[in-house]
């Protein structure tokens, strides 16, 4: 019984999370600006279903800000190398900010020049990549957005530890949101968050997520943390995984080849690095133009012939989309535990808790 209460789903409205989010970090010395980024981030993620990477990463995240490992004052530097290239010293603050500054030069730049880039160094972990992408879109750009991680995946082949989890994204403005392309995706059979949070409710997971310590699949979250991810598509997943440190850590000057640092181990800075591209889309053809063929491969896609069992077919972040819509009128379900600890990091700085049903 006590276990079926710690499960039931509480909803909290996503203004008043942000609300939380935002006094939690202003207590711990984020600048107001910055905790509004970062609140708004981690909120995305919860309205799109993405639970792993939204409001529950705070308690972790304030640790590292109380160990000293993330300067929670930091203020990102850009310095802009070419008319389309900038780089972005994160200054080990939060990743959400240092990637935010970057996307608006690399949309900036797009602008004028139809593409721009930003490498991120120094950086933190991002949370969802999607609201890169987002960020993206609302400027009505295509994008590119890439993060390298702590170690996960092994090598294919091998057993230890190596690559990170990194997501690969990219996005594409469709005529509604529906339309919009949204591809946010681990180069693993599932996201490390998703075991995080298993562990965290108390619940198994798949056995063709990871392997324990001694190799051997297992469904029990503490013995996958302790052991390795498994990549999607065996050799192809691990290759991808390679080619996001390529791109975010050995370009950008930041932790690769195994180096960067979990963001659950409060020990030393993560220097996680970051790529972003922004592309006008309207380069070849009027905006409209391409919005109008966004929205016929939206309907091939979606209006293809169903497999055997299928109900509906989906394009991609379609699923967040309509995910995003629900808890925007019902709230974001969280549990118990969840609450409490993010309550308790509010109780540290003095703010106010959840104000829930």
């Amino acid at each position: 019984m006590a276990e079926a209460e710690s499960a039931q789903k509480i909803h909290v409205a996503a203004e008043e999370a942000r609300r939380l989010v935002k006094d939690i970090l202003q207590g711990n010395g984020v600048s107001p600006d910055n905790a509004a980024i970062v609140a708004r981030c981690l909120i995305a993620a919860d309205l799109r279903g993405v639970d792993t990477h939204g409001m529950n990463r705070i308690p972790s995240y304030m640790e590292r800000i109380r160990q000293g490992v993330l300067d929670a004052g930091a203020q990102p530097e850009l310095k802009q190398v070419t008319p389309v290239v900038a780089q972005v010293d994160g200054r080990n603050g939060f990743g959400f900010v240092a990637a935010h500054m970057g996307m608006a030069a690399a949309i900036e730049a797009a602008k004028v020049y139809g593409i721009g880039l930003a490498s991120v160094k120094h950086s933190n972990h991002f949370g969802m990549s999607a609201w890169v992408v987002q960020q993206a879109l609302d400027a009505d750009m295509m994008s590119l957005v890439f993060t390298n991680s702590s170690p996960a995946l092994p090598a294919w082949g091998g057993r230890e530890k190596l690559m990170g989890v990194s997501p690969i994204a990219c996005g594409a403005p469709g005529k509604g949101d529906m339309e919009n392309f949204i591809l946010d995706m681990a180069p693993s059979v599932a996201a490390r968050g998703k075991i995080y949070k298993a562990k965290r409710r108390g619940e198994k997971i798949p056995l063709d997520w990871a392997l324990d310590a001694e190799g051997r699949p297992t469904d029990d979250p503490e013995a996958a943390l302790g052991g390795v991810m498994l990549p999607m598509g065996g050799p192809k997943g691990s290759a991808l995984a390679i080619m996001m440190d390529v791109f975010s850590g050995v370009l950008s000057g930041s932790a690769f080849a195994g180096h960067v640092t979990n963001p659950y181990d409060p020990s030393k800075p993560a220097d996680v690095g970051h790529f972003l591209v922004a592309v006008k889309p309207d380069l070849f053809m009027d905006l409209d133009e391409f919005r109008g063929r966004m929205e016929y491969l939206y309907g091939r896609v979606v209006g293809s012939q169903k497999a055997a069992g299928v109900e509906r077919i989906y394009f991609p972040g379609e699923i967040e989309q309509l995910t995003q819509r629900e808890r925007e009128k019902t709230g974001i379900p969280l549990v118990r535990a969840e609450i409490d600890a993010l309550n308790e990091e509010a109780r540290k700085v003095g703010a106010e808790g959840l104000a829930v049903e």
